[in-house]
């Protein structure tokens, strides 16, 4: 149930914003399998179509304002690989591909971002053994890595109780061998060479003097010995190795100038983000080995260039920060990201300003820019500007950038650019330009260009994102009331015949503590190509529309939530042609909970498609992997037995009679696989129809994004998972005018 890092937000929680390459308002009569893919026909996305879709992200003007670099990543059916690409401002040029893969790397090339004079370009990628930084110049010429390596600050193969022995020799010694005395804490020899690390993050300076890079601690040679010889035991939460922050000076060539330099921030190292003049660093933390289940661990500190082992914690940051930070212009000010003070699911964060100077801890708490916002602030992406800070923002079904003023005493003003979906807005230093993505329901993702904020889109061409010929969905925006509540909701409607009725799919969102928004959803569009209606409901609990919407079903999961997604059922069925004998409900995270719940509570339902949900609360807050989350909804377990329980899908397995169909990944951390086990059980015992099908190798959010149609590494899962959906609805539904699948 736990809500989902922000990485995974955009097509879980917030809905699956995919790309199609044509837009039509409205629907279309559902096609059988005789419309082939790569079809000149119009048609909607089929199960093979959704293979072939790319995915577009991080645009980023170039310091001179006159190109834009972004990441393409490869659809599914091609390895789901990412690259760089660039296009000018100035149109008349097509879109050219920077870097490529070697067959070796299967992940492709990401994090870019330009060299502070715009004469090179950083990036991450796997080569070999280890994710190197790469340096491309502009000028002409291949990436070069950069020989990073540090000397390892931790040797676990030492410490005095290793196995093998330290010392031991390779055959016959004793349990009992010799060893370093002077590392019997796991701490490597003086005179260790040093090793190369695996890039986290890195961030260059403004000035372009300084590269910022944080890695984890390398495995050592007695380390990959322990492990290639099976003397690998995991003591949990128990790791000596973290994430570390290195600052290299970098020459006139891009070269580094000398060995990386340790800064003594306390690990883990998840963030940096420079002063304006470079001279500083603002550097984001959380305590390591799953401090974070016991309570939120993050931290800010303040970094002197000249000083990097004398770094200053900010104390009036709230342990709350979750990252995302901007400096004002002339860096008097910091701006962040924390959770409001109001109480509120993990994750509603506001944003804060905080004075900086020769000591930055002396300018007192930190001042409130959004407090009673009615939506839902995002840290990242932020920029100061002359006239206050702009951010991104969560409001109702749409995502838009937000202006807001620097003493709070307004609430921010949504930025309209066209779009109900604008995401990944991004400028210069100079702020000459700015450029972003742009999609709304029917209308397809594209990149748009403006020369100050605020003004009309230019569209920038970009590479084709999706087989030619698919058609869109345009939803409605449906409201309707549940209790003290109003309720909103998406609903995509297909053409169907005169006097006839469209099935309904009802799909839940993650979270709870997410929300659906108004994109061009190929997932959508391929139920609704089966000639069926989907409802995207927003119950309480969702983000979006303020504290006390958010706050609403705290200690109450499966109840409130439940009554609003069943009155909006109501609701269409009285205001639309839906056929109120055939329906079915899909939901996955919080939303596969939430199925769960309704075959506990209701047999309106012919089919429930549940992905990845919670079952038993109890035996969930014991091994997923963070439970601080689930803990303001309603409390430890044992402190709390029947909240518990009564907030348990589980409770409610001895009502259960609907047809249902778990879909789970084997090595999700999230909502581990035991959960769906535990509901297979359950239902089978009962005597209910169940299915349970688990993937290999899928964690939480990737089986999501397969199966939602996200570009995936897992070529077939998603392929799948649709199709098991698909077949298993279509069986329950029983003949209708669209029983020929699609598939």
């Amino acid at each position: 149930m736990r809500k989902p890092p922000l990485d995974f937000l955009p097509w879980l929680v917030l809905g699956a914003g995919f790309l199609i390459a044509a837009p039509v308002a409205g629907g279309q009569a559902p096609q059988s399998s005789s419309t082939p893919p790569g079809s000149t026909e119009p048609h909607y996305p089929m199960n093979e179509d959704l293979r072939h879709i790319k995915a577009l992200s991080q645009p980023q003007l170039s310091p001179d304002g006159k190109q834009v670099l972004f990441t393409v990543t490869e659809s599914t059916a091609d390895g789901a690989g990412s690259h760089l690409w660039m296009v000018p401002v100035a149109g008349g040029e097509k879109p050219r591909q920077l870097t490529y893969s070697p067959s070796t790397d299967k992940s492709g090339e990401h994090a870019a971002q330009w060299s502070p004079d715009g004469m090179a370009i950083y990036f991450a990628a796997r080569r070999g053994e280890h994710t190197q930084l790469f340096r491309l110049d502009m000028r002409g010429g291949d990436a070069a890595p950069y020989d990073l390596k540090v000397p390892p600050a931790v040797d676990e193969s030492k410490a005095s109780n290793a196995i093998p022995p330290v010392g031991a020799e390779k055959k016959g010694t004793a349990a009992g061998g010799s060893k370093d005395s002077s590392d019997s804490a796991g701490k490597p020899d003086a005179a260790a060479e040093p090793l190369a690390i695996d890039v986290s993050g890195f961030a260059p300076s403004p000035d372009g003097k300084w590269l910022a890079v944080w890695a984890r601690d390398p495995e050592t040679p007695g380390e990959k010995k322990q492990r290639d010889a099976k003397a690998d035991a995991e003591a949990v939460n128990q790791s000596q190795h973290f994430t570390r922050l290195y600052l290299a000076a970098l020459a006139q060539d891009g070269s580094f100038d000398g060995a990386l330099k340790p800064v003594a921030v306390d690990p883990d190292v998840h963030g940096v983000y420079w002063s304006p003049d470079g001279g500083r660093l603002l550097v984001f933390t959380e305590k390591p080995n799953g401090e974070s289940d016991l309570g939120p661990g993050g931290a800010e500190w303040m970094v002197e260039v000249s000083a990097p082992g004398k770094p200053v914690r900010l104390a009036s940051v709230p342990a709350t920060v979750s990252g995302g930070a901007a400096w004002k212009a002339d860096g008097s000010e910091i701006f962040f990201a924390a959770q409001t003070p109001e109480d509120a699911p993990p994750g509603y964060d506001e944003l804060f300003a905080l004075p900086t100077g020769a000591d930055p801890n002396s300018g007192g708490s930190p001042r409130r820019l959004s407090a009673g916002f009615k939506g839902q602030l995002y840290g990242q992406p932020m920029f100061s500007t002359s006239d206050g800070l702009v951010a991104e923002a969560g409001i109702g079904f749409s995502i838009a950038p937000v202006r807001l003023e620097l003493d709070g005493s307004k609430p921010p003003v949504p930025l309209r650019l066209g779009a109900a979906v604008v995401s990944g807005l991004n400028t210069n230093r100079r702020q000459t330009g700015w450029v972003w993505l742009a999609e709304s329901g029917g209308d397809p993702e594209k990149m748009c260009y403006a020369e100050h904020l605020g003004d009309a889109c230019t569209l920038l061409p970009t590479p084709a994102l999706a087989p030619e010929h698919l058609r869109g969905v345009k939803p409605e925006l449906v409201r309707w009331k549940s209790g003290d509540f109003e309720i909103e909701g998406l609903l995509a409607l297909p053409d169907i015949p005169a006097g006839a009725k469209a099935p309904l799919i009802v799909d839940v969102h993650g979270g709870p503590f997410g929300a659906f928004a108004d994109r061009n959803d190929s997932f959508v569009a391929f139920l609704v190509g089966h000639g069926w209606a989907v409802l995207l409901p927003n119950p309480r609990g969702s983000s979006n529309y303020g504290v006390a919407f958010a706050a609403a079903n705290k200690d109450d999961l499966g109840d409130g939530d439940y009554q609003d997604i069943m009155a909006g059922v109501d609701a269409v069925l009285a205001q639309y042609p839906i056929d109120a004998g055939r329906m079915a409900l899909f939901g996955y995270s919080y939303g596969g909970e939430m199925a769960a719940f309704v075959e506990g509570k209701t047999d309106r339902f012919k089919a429930i498609v549940s992905g990845a949900p919670v079952i038993d609360q109890f035996s969930e807050y014991g091994t997923e992997g963070d439970s601080w989350y689930d803990r303001w909804y309603f409390g430890k377990p044992w402190e709390h037995f029947a909240d518990a329980w009564k907030q348990s899908p589980l409770s409610g397995a001895g009502r259960a009679k609907t047809p249902f169909l778990l879909l789970q990944g084997e090595s999700d951390t999230v909502d581990p696989l035991g959960q769906s086990e535990e509901m297979y059980r359950a239902l089978r015992q009962e005597g209910v129809p169940v299915e349970l099908v688990a993937y290999p190798r899928e964690n939480h959010g990737p089986l999501a994004g397969g199966l939602l149609g996200r570009p995936s590494p897992e070529p077939w899962h998603g392929y799948d998972a649709r199709q098991r959906l698909v077949e298993f609805i279509e069986k329950n539904f029983g003949p209708t005018h669209a029983a020929e699948s699609r598939q």
